[in-house]
């Protein structure tokens, strides 16, 4: 009581003393007035505050501050409309203002004008990711447009001790979760979020999530498998050399080499361990060519490969990421004849930096077996192509409308310790690939390239036969890979693809090009 008589008192003098001075007067009682108002917003005596404010708007209809607290007592009264009018006009007054601005974006978000919502709350979170609920409207603007990393980021941003909040924020951190993939960590989420005592019966569309998440878990498809069926043409099945003038190289240009064909491919796996963060696959794959062309036959490819893969899926600060090993064996036959074998083991890594980027690094060792090649101890021996080889590099994606469109830059270091001398090399490769989605029935066009530079380390002792171990061989392979596809009813997909291989050497035998056109049929499952 005493305060307020002395307000009352104070106020008087300022006027008396001021009265020579209208506008210092008004100045004076705007400002008293606008020191009662704040005081009965904080007593939460909304009407009262409200009629205080009005009074010092019809003083000075542009203050910021009464229009700061005039929005504020309108989003109180859960009047967002209202709110929104008298912070616009705080906000011309106040631009830079980070609450002004923030709970403006807030009067926005419940109107459900997100596009006018977001400019604001981005900056406000760009500048206090911390401040009050912004990190929950700014992860509730990312999960809708999809960009659920950023959402996932954003949610945990929060900290509040609001009950109400802390299940709501972990209602969206749950389906966040659910979206990325990672369904333990959602319903681990999920699970505390029932565990608050809210003042809102909010829990049982929290529990009715929790159950989905749960059975779609258990009844997500272990087994997928895929069969492909097409034909192609190839310009140079035998990899005959480009024109030169080694006489070798072009004897070897005589040869049968172009031919149509036929082509199968059939892959399956199965997920046969899920618990938790862990997953571990199974796979077979089996190719088959068949070249028409009669004198061709002793080049059709038939490979098997089996596989064991096995990955472990979590977070890191809010970022998806996964880790995987795996091994796998194949068998190659070329004719009918065992050609090659290889023992592949690679461990990577995935990282999903954010809704449009994503980065996976690999390391992988490889042991290829040669058949049929010739005796270690005769005069051939630097021609035995069995190999070591160990790779490692990494690909990141630039990821745009929910990955209809990408576009991936990448490079890989790799060593091949060969048995033979003339084919131990060190190589580089730099690997560019895009995927555009069309807007009309979900065909799509993708396009890899790479080129590898391989610097082979010994003089080569077989080419050219004029003059044999004065040479060191130096390629560049350049592959051209461009898929067209078209889905169709069933599950069935067609596609035309196309591929070239050009691989110049300075050694004119292994200096060759190759086109190949398919055209393809694929079902899966």
């Amino acid at each position: 009581m005493f305060l307020r008589i002395f307000g009352v008192a104070l106020y008087s003098i300022l006027l008396f003393l001021l009265c020579n001075n209208p506008a210092a007067a008004q100045q004076a009682e705007a400002d008293v007035l606008l020191t009662q108002a704040t005081l009965a917003y904080d007593d939460q005596q909304y009407d009262k505050a409200l009629q205080l404010l009005d009074r010092v708007l019809a003083l000075e209809p542009s203050n910021a501050r009464a229009n700061y607290y005039k929005g504020l007592l309108f989003l109180s009264q859960q009047k967002p409309e209202l709110a929104a009018k008298s912070l616009e006009t705080a906000l011309a007054g106040q631009p830079r203002d980070i609450f002004i601005r923030y709970h403006l974006g807030q009067a926005y978000f419940l109107q459900k004008s997100y596009d006018q919502a977001e400019p604001l709350l981005s900056s406000v979170y760009a500048e206090q990711p911390k401040l009050e609920h912004v990190g929950f409207y700014m992860g509730f603007l990312q999960y809708q447009r999809k960009s659920y990393s950023e959402a996932l980021a954003a949610f945990s941003q929060v900290e509040t001790t609001d009950p109400d909040m802390r299940q709501l924020i972990g209602f969206y951190k749950g389906l966040t979760l659910g979206n990325l993939g990672l369904s333990d960590r959602a319903v681990t989420e999920l699970d505390e979020a029932l565990k608050i005592q809210t003042s809102e019966p909010f829990s049982a569309p929290v529990q009715r999530m929790r159950d989905t998440l749960t059975a779609t878990k258990s009844t997500e498809r272990r087994f997928r498998a895929s069969l492909g069926f097409g034909g192609f043409y190839s310009d140079n099945v035998a990899l005959n050399p480009n024109r030169s003038s080694d006489a070798f190289a072009e004897s070897l240009r005589v040869r049968s080499t172009t031919s149509p064909g036929l082509m199968m491919s059939a892959y399956g796996e199965y997920s046969w361990l899920r618990r938790g963060p862990w997953e571990s696959i199974v796979s077979y794959n089996f190719f088959q060519t068949v070249n028409l062309n009669d004198g061709l036959s002793r080049f059709n490819i038939q490979d098997h490969q089996g596989a064991v893969a096995g990955f472990y899926r979590g977070t890191l600060r809010a970022m998806p990421y996964q880790v995987g090993l795996s091994y796998a064996y194949d068998y190659l036959f070329l004719g009918q004849d065992g050609f090659l074998s290889r023992h592949t083991p690679t461990l990577s890594g995935t990282l999903v930096e954010s809704s449009r980027q994503m980065t996976t690094a690999l390391f992988r060792f490889q042991d290829k077996t040669f058949f049929r090649e010739p005796d270690l101890t005769g005069r051939f021996s630097a021609l035995q192509r069995d190999a070591m080889n160990w790779m490692g590099g990494f690909t990141h994606t630039f990821r745009f409308q929910e990955d209809r469109h990408l576009v991936s830059l990448g490079y890989q270091y790799d060593v091949e310790d060969a048995t033979g001398s003339d084919f131990s090399y060190s190589g580089h490769r730099l690997l560019v690939g895009g995927l555009y989605t069309f807007p009309w029935g979900g065909t799509r066009l993708r396009y890899d390239y790479q080129v590898h530079w391989r610097g082979y380390r010994s003089l080569n002792l077989a080419f050219p036969q004029v003059a044999p171990g004065t040479i060191r061989r130096d390629d560049t392979e350049q592959i051209h890979f461009a898929r067209l596809e078209h889905p169709l009813p069933y599950n069935f997909v067609v596609s035309f693809q196309y591929q070239r291989i050009q691989n110049d050497s300075n050694l004119a035998v292994y200096d060759y090009t190759q086109n190949i056109f398919y055209l393809v049929t694929t079902w899966t499952y």
